[in-house]
């Protein structure tokens, strides 16, 4: 696993968005961009990490922040997601992983002692110039927007 870091230039990606629509890196060129990347669609943590996005999804635009949530669920899953919750933004379905090895977000975890691969809850905010400014390993799923916003 080699995540990006601050001051690393985010490598152009595509993938395909909850709708089927394809969503390029160079799409938010001269914007600031956030991309959360969660577990799976539906749990607990990142639902609440979602809605608390959701929830303050003006002042993240207010503060010039477009956003992608980004985990390896098929469409079908990120449109449910999406649809149920009433998410403002798109979710990207990176089933075979390319934006996740991008990012460097995929890899060992362990949990309740058993060891697999699988998404680090993992947010990047990246300015209009393609560049990592900040990375939040830590993400309070409740609070998340004002992490991004501090």
């Amino acid at each position: 696993m080699n995540m990006l870091k601050v001051g690393d230039k985010v490598p152009e990606f595509s993938a395909k968005d909850q709708n089927g629509n394809t969503i390029n890196l160079s799409d938010y060129k001269g914007k600031k961009l956030v991309v959360f990347f969660y577990p799976r669609a539906n749990t607990p943590g990142c639902t609440a990490e979602a809605c608390n996005l959701r929830d303050n999804y003006k002042d993240l635009q207010d503060a010039g922040y477009e956003i992608l949530g980004v985990s390896a669920d098929s469409e079908k899953k990120q449109a449910n997601f999406k649809k149920k919750y009433d998410f403002p933004f798109p979710l990207l379905a990176d089933e075979d992983h390319t934006v996740l090895e991008i990012f460097g977000v995929w890899g060992p975890k362990q949990f309740m002692g058993r060891k697999f691969d699988g998404i680090h809850r993992t947010t990047f905010l990246i300015n209009g110039d393609g560049v990592v400014e900040r990375v939040i390993e830590k993400v309070k799923t409740k609070d998340h927007a004002a992490q991004i916003l501090e």
